[in-house]
């Protein structure tokens, strides 16, 4: 499906377009709340480093999203279900939990009562963990096939908006104010997704399928909970496994994941150790790379429209190979603004495209009823991947001179390369927008 600019331009003007873009605010806003926005609280409140890194825990809901995906596909809530529907009755729930914890993160004590703290982040860890589930699941039943691509990057770049706003803004805040103030100045920036949940239509697309009647009677006390375990996991995971080749989705996940992660992790102490100041980082790699991720995020729907998603996998893929070797220019060369201009604008504008593909990929691998647990299981493994991949770069980084390490970087890229012109009739062609290249 290759379409002209003008038709691909104008799938960003439609309502839903609009709707997906508030909830990847409200999906975004709670997530710096409990990583480093409250790291930088707690040491304020006088709490050592140790302590500090084992807050880490508390967003252990985000990498195991996947447990609660069957509960969003397949529990109906009484009353709401019926008014609101099941995407948006589990939204609705989600986000008023959400601006509860958020009021009782903010009226807590770290200094004296950390462990009630940790509790509160917590629960909006987990609250934040079944917003997303829900808010990806909406996004994916209620768009058209023609706005697959300006759906993925709407709601990246909402997401990326709800972060700003609680990492900048929530500090700005806590500066002129008070850590309570910001805190409840969020959780009142929480009623943007309730007012879209309530505004907003439901998908016409959802088959509610409950959960099939189970009797446990009969069967062994220790064999009941496998029997429902079985029960709930095994149709979404069964129909997912067979409909694609997974080692083939597994391992393109995990390659794709190579130049995005190792160039975030590393980026800055790169640039640290060739001289930069804090000041001309912030002005260039945080200022400058955000406005060009931006860019890049709305680039990354455009590019979908218009070519289609496997088209814009193998651009976003050569481009992150590019990334890399940039940052190998960037040390050979060493302290040059100019230079950091350029590699900074490379690196940020492919991380905005890449994320738009990628959030598509993902969703083009879901389907009806179990789009909640199809895409948090997909996404719990790009996020597991995320952290090995972060964990092995520092390793690779202390090992390696910085123009081998990005060296090694590009041509790690490439296995992605090969897998997306070799394996690509291992991608969900079943979805007409994916056919965006002409096979032999």
């Amino acid at each position: 499906m290759v379409q002209s600019w003008k038709v691909s331009l104008s799938a960003f003007w439609d309502r839903r377009i609009l709707t997906i873009f508030l909830f990847g605010f409200s999906s975004g806003l709670p997530f710096l709340l409990t990583l480093s926005t409250l790291t930088i609280w707690l040491k304020e409140s006088g709490l050592n480093n140790t302590t500090i890194g084992l807050f880490v825990v508390v967003t252990v809901p985000y990498t195991f999203k996947f447990i609660w995906g069957p509960m969003v596909d397949r529990v109906r809530l009484p009353f709401v279900t019926s008014i609101l529907g099941q995407r948006r009755s589990w939204a609705l729930l989600a986000q008023g939990a959400l601006v509860f914890m958020l009021l009782g993160l903010g009226s807590s004590h770290p200094e004296h009562h950390i462990f009630e703290t940790a509790l509160w982040a917590f629960g909006v860890a987990f609250c934040s963990a079944i917003q997303d589930i829900v808010i990806e699941a909406y996004r994916i039943e209620i768009i058209d096939e023609n706005q697959k691509g300006s759906a993925a990057s709407s709601t990246y770049l909402g997401y990326r908006m709800g972060m700003l706003m609680s990492g900048a803004g929530a500090l700005f805040l806590a500066a002129t104010f008070s850590w309570q103030i910001a805190y409840q100045v969020m959780a009142a920036f929480i009623s943007i997704g309730i007012l879209t949940t309530l505004l907003s239509p439901s998908p016409q697309t959802l088959v509610f399928s409950p959960a099939p009647h189970l009797s446990l009677k009969h069967i062994a006390p220790h064999n009941r909970f496998w029997e429902w375990l079985k029960s709930t996991y095994g149709p979404p995971l069964q129909e997912l496994w067979q409909s694609y080749d997974w080692r083939v989705v597994l391992a393109f996940i995990l390659f794709y994941k190579v130049g995005d992660t190792t160039l975030n992790v590393m980026n800055t102490p790169f640039l640290v150790e060739l001289g930069y100041s804090k000041l001309e980082i912030a002005h260039v790699a945080k200022l400058f790379g955000i406005s060009a991720m931006i860019v890049g995020g709305f680039m990354g729907g455009l590019f979908l429209n218009r070519f289609g998603i496997l088209s814009s996998l193998m651009l976003c893929a050569v481009l992150q190979i590019l990334s890399s070797l940039m940052f190998v220019i960037q040390a050979l060369v060493g302290y040059n603004l100019n230079v950091l201009i350029i590699t900074i604008g490379v690196e940020n504008l492919t991380c905005g495209l890449g994320a738009s593909a990628f959030i598509a990929y993902l969703s083009s691998l879901c389907s009806v009823p179990h789009t909640a647990t199809h895409f948090a299981l997909l996404s719990s493994f790009g996020s597991l991947a995320r952290i090995i991949l972060s964990m092995g770069a520092g390793l690779l980084a202390d090992i390696l001179p910085w123009p081998l390490f990005f060296t090694f970087t590009a041509a790690a890229c490439l296995p992605c390369l090969f897998l997306l012109i070799h394996a690509s009739h291992h991608f969900p062609y079943k979805h007409s927008f994916l056919k965006a290249l002409p096979q032999s």
